[in-house]
């Protein structure tokens, strides 16, 4: 597959524009108007809030068709510290059972990458960046909380910055160490939590880092519990693949 940069379009109009078989990663359409389009066998997957489809807004058609699916989906809203320990124990779940199916590969095919997505590895140690985000950088203030082994998306053109190292090539079990230490730290924040504590809002430290700005508790853990399902699934999705061709 060929790689480029695509042009800045953004505040500009394209007519005609031809992107059948292309492959978009990481798009930013916020705030986009795209009119008379084909999508006819589309694969999107992203952020839809606010998307509206021929004047229907899609994002809560697809959240309750994915919660139909999947009724555990509805523990990630949690907003009680008693909710958030039950979804907390139903990611400790869905991982455990991952972790016992990928345990079945060899250690090459854990960090081989499937449809140019993360590997196994790799999608562990971008939970452990999302864990230094969310809880380390924003709940608990710590100005520089990122290991040299999380894994960022393109859009961080500067890992090095965050002291992150993107030549680093651990073992998968160095990286399961790692991964229980962060979970361990999220499960003794959640079961410390009170109600007071769910409200506090956390302001990020004055340094290299994401996120900034002011955020709740709450909000800060809801996204550590959505990226831990979310990446549970491309997870096994990616195991399934790499399986037949084993």
């Amino acid at each position: 597959m060929t790689y480029e940069k695509g042009p800045d379009l953004s505040g500009t109009r394209r007519e005609d524009l031809d992107l059948s078989r292309a492959r978009l990663h990481a798009p930013n359409f916020e705030a986009a108007t795209i009119t008379d389009g084909w999508f006819v066998d589309a694969n999107i997957s992203g952020d839809f809030r606010g998307l509206r489809l021929n004047g229907v807004e899609v994002a809560p058609l697809v959240a309750a068709e994915l919660e139909r699916r999947q009724p555990e989906r509805t523990l990630l809203r949690a907003d009680t510290p008693v909710g958030m320990l039950d979804a907390w124990e139903m990611i400790e779940r869905t991982w455990e059972e991952t972790l016992r199916r990928a345990r079945e590969f060899p250690e090459a095919a854990l960090h081989q990458r499937v449809d140019d997505e993360w590997s196994f590895v790799e999608t562990l140690r971008h939970l452990v960046l999302a864990t230094d985000c969310w809880l380390r950088r924003m709940v608990k203030g710590e100005p520089r909380p990122y290991h040299p082994w999380g894994v960022a998306g393109s859009w961080l053109s500067d890992p090095a910055s965050w002291g992150l190292d993107p030549g680093a090539t651990p073992t998968f079990d160095e990286v399961l160490f790692l991964r229980r230490q962060r979970m361990d730290e999220v499960e003794v924040t959640i079961r410390a939590l009170t109600v007071n504590e769910l409200s506090r809002v956390c302001v990020a430290p004055n340094t290299a880092g994401h996120p900034t700005g002011e955020r709740p508790v709450g909000e800060c853990l809801r996204v550590i519990l959505n990226e831990e399902y979310e990446h549970s699934g491309y997870a096994r999705r990616d195991l399934d693949a790499l399986a037949s061709n084993i």
